[in-house]
């Protein structure tokens, strides 16, 4: 009895130690909000999703969240705490999130530099020491953890159709008198088209088009205020959403709308618009380089050749969509500093993204699996080489490879890989023009009330806009006429407040 009660205790113990291993080996689990964007949308099967939460021993419980309304759920995340996330992806202090930080709702995140040593050695690898420092609140703290890129690479532009030109002994756009001219080519030949179409919102329109008009507002502002522009020469903000640079741009839009020329339907989903496309009911489209090939393949047009276009020339210069070497990133809401393992779900998030390892398996996959090495050079499978929709659509779609959000270190040697040459002429046309990829404007030094009074009023002075700017560009309001009571409502509602709030406090 006393031999069967001694191994019966060894047993126990054997048992208690191994469940105590166990325990120790299971996976942290985070939850996280994604912003979820219609063309690429998020599949927790994506092989490299599946890949880096074994590879790195996590569970990410990660909610898509459709980007239209991604700023809105976040708001009340933070505003609340209700329901908040342990991260969340996609983000950053612009805006009203500032308010947000300043006001106790965010996780200072530069308080615990020990805790993310792989984010602090791409920074100090890319030599972003001081990007990463403007993004500092007015309290000297930082609130986010931004992608990193070692130099910004133009992806997307002008997409349209090159055979429709050879064709027409027609030149390559070069300013938006060309396009426009290209556009009425192309409609009177085909009159029941509208040439140029959009892809999922305007919003993607506008970003890449306004800097050329020389202003940037609305949802996607390069500001992030909505309402609110930079002055690249003066270095100040300027009220964008009433300047004559805004005014120029909407009469642009608006007669393209009014002769045919631009797609009524501006909000469609990406079947819609690759139909268009494909069947010639349109022949343009501001979109990205990774879609091209998925376009032609799916058009049963005979020689149909799409091809992608620097920056064309506007009033304000040529130029396209801000950007900087530091986006959007991660944010990690205050609750999320209650959980007894606070400092592992940091340590864990900040190798996950940031590590070398991982961003490598967020951009091109695993050796093995979606490459081989030959050298120094990356060869890519049989199966991604031999895909029509070209290597990195497919890789976007089939394996999670390269999309926002989840990929958050961009080396531009290894994202060129996965295009082809005739990307590589392209980027380096644009970076050999001037200034073509503007900086992305300055955060503001806000404290936490000026931040709050900043937050409303931009609230309100972006609904009233997003108003007036689909009427004025539909023609239900007039330009001439009507120009002057839109300022006026403008002012009543408090954007001249609003810009001096924002110039008092510029970096």
């Amino acid at each position: 009895m006393k031999r069967f009660l001694s191994l019966m205790l060894a047993a126990m113990m054997l048992l208690g130690l191994a469940s105590v291993g166990m325990a120790a080996e299971a996976p942290i689990e985070i939850s996280l909000y994604y912003s979820d964007n219609a063309t690429l949308p998020f599949r927790p099967d994506w092989p490299m999703f599946v890949a880096i939460q074994e590879r790195f021993n996590v569970k990410l419980n990660l909610e898509p969240i459709p980007i239209a309304d991604f700023g809105t759920k976040v708001g009340l995340a933070l505003s609340t705490g209700q329901n908040a996330p342990d991260v969340i992806l996609n983000t950053s202090t612009g805006g009203a999130n500032a308010s947000h930080a300043l006001n106790g709702a965010v996780v200072a995140i530069s308080d615990y530099p020990d805790w993310t040593p792989n984010f602090n050695a791409r920074v100090a690898e890319f030599g972003l020491e001081q990007n990463v420092r403007n993004l500092e609140l007015g309290n000297g703290k930082r609130y986010f953890m931004p992608a990193l890129y070692d130099k910004p690479f133009y992806d997307g532009g002008l997409i349209l159709r090159e055979d429709f030109l050879a064709a027409k002994g027609l030149e390559a756009p070069k300013t938006y008198d060309d396009l426009y001219n290209i556009l009425k080519a192309y409609k009177e030949e085909f009159p029941d088209s509208f040439p140029l179409t959009t892809i999922v919102a305007p919003r993607v329109l506008y970003r890449m088009t306004m800097p050329s008009f020389g202003m940037s507002v609305g949802l996607n502002s390069a500001t992030g205020t909505n309402t609110l522009s930079w002055n690249y020469e003066t270095g100040e903000y300027f009220a964008g959403a009433i300047s004559e640079e805004y005014k120029a741009y909407a009469a642009y839009l608006n007669k393209l709308l009014s002769e045919g020329l631009l797609d009524p339907e501006m909000i469609q989903d990406g079947t819609s618009t690759a139909q268009k496309l494909a069947t010639g009911a349109a022949m343009a489209t501001y979109g990205y380089y990774d879609q091209i090939g998925g376009w032609e393949q799916g058009s049963t047009i005979e020689g149909l050749k799409l091809q992608m276009y620097p920056p064309l020339e506007g009033p304000g210069g040529a130029h396209h969509q801000p950007k900087n070497p530091t986006a959007g990133g991660i944010l990690f809401p205050i609750n999320t500093a209650s959980r007894p393992d606070f400092e592992q779900v940091v340590r864990k998030i900040d190798e996950v993204f940031f590590s070398e390892e991982a961003a490598k398996i967020w951009c091109i996959g695993l050796e093995g699996v979606t490459y081989t090495m030959d050298g120094d050079t990356i060869v890519y499978n049989d199966e991604i080489l031999a895909s029509k929709d070209g290597i990195y659509k497919y890789m976007q779609n089939a394996y999670g490879c390269g999309a926002d959000g989840l990929q958050l270190v961009w080396y531009n040697a290894r994202e060129m890989t996965k295009y082809d040459e005739n990307y590589a002429r392209i980027n380096a046309e644009v970076a050999a023009m001037d200034n073509a990829i503007q900086y992305i404007p300055p955060t503001p030094s806000f404290d936490d009330l000026t931040a709050e009074d900043a937050s409303l009023l931009q609230t309100t002075l972006s609904d009233t806009f997003e108003i007036w700017n689909d009427d004025f560009i539909y023609g239900k309001k007039s330009l001439e006429t009507d120009w002057d009571a839109y300022v006026q409502e403008m002012k009543d509602k408090g954007i001249e407040d609003f810009l001096k709030i924002y110039n008092d406090n510029k970096k």
